[in-house]
């Protein structure tokens, strides 16, 4: 048995809940997002939560079972309080700047990288060597902060590069005479 998947998906209040032909659909103050559901898991919501049951008991079936409670617990959250990545920039003259729904990088190529934001994302630009991408959809932000990280990746000899704010990046020591 999946001990996530047992747990069901509580609703805070100002969030409703749809099941439908197999896709839950979460609506609250941050928007809407929806999930389609594997064929071995199927949801019902009542009481004010969200409960879901697998359809057999062999491992596949338990393993979906745990990952689509997540995934619905990803919706519920996302729509009330969102998702936030952190990226820090580092190096010298290295920067960014939103301008409108694009975000400029100048991150030690021979040209600025301009980088288009999708719907849903805001990206905030703290200081000019820190971002905030946030959003309702959790994949989304994780894909987006990805994307920008891998236009310079953090080196390990100086660092410089751009990273998550959590992230620590292991500093080798340099050549020797």
């Amino acid at each position: 048995m999946s001990r996530i998947g047992k747990k069901p998906v509580p609703l805070p209040k100002g969030v409703t809940a749809a099941v439908q032909n197999g896709t839950v659909s979460v609506k609250g103050p941050k928007g809407e997002l929806k999930v389609r559901l594997t064929p071995d898991v199927e949801a019902a919501v009542g009481d004010g939560r969200i409960t879901l049951t697998p359809k057999g008991a062999d491992d596949r079936v338990r393993a979906m079972w745990g990952l689509q409670r997540t995934l619905v617990d990803n919706l519920v959250v996302g729509v009330t309080q969102g998702f936030s990545e952190r990226l820090e920039i580092s190096g010298v003259g290295y920067r960014a700047a939103v301008q409108g729904r694009r975000l400029q990088l100048q991150v030690g190529l021979s040209h600025d990288v301009d980088y288009p934001i999708p719907e849903g994302i805001q990206i905030v630009a703290e200081k000019p060597t820190s971002l905030i991408v946030s959003g309702s959809d959790k994949q989304l932000v994780g894909q987006v902060a990805s994307e920008i990280r891998a236009f310079r990746p953090p080196e390990p000899y100086k660092g410089k590069g751009v990273k998550y704010g959590s992230e620590y990046v292991r500093r080798k020591e340099g050549k020797k005479k």
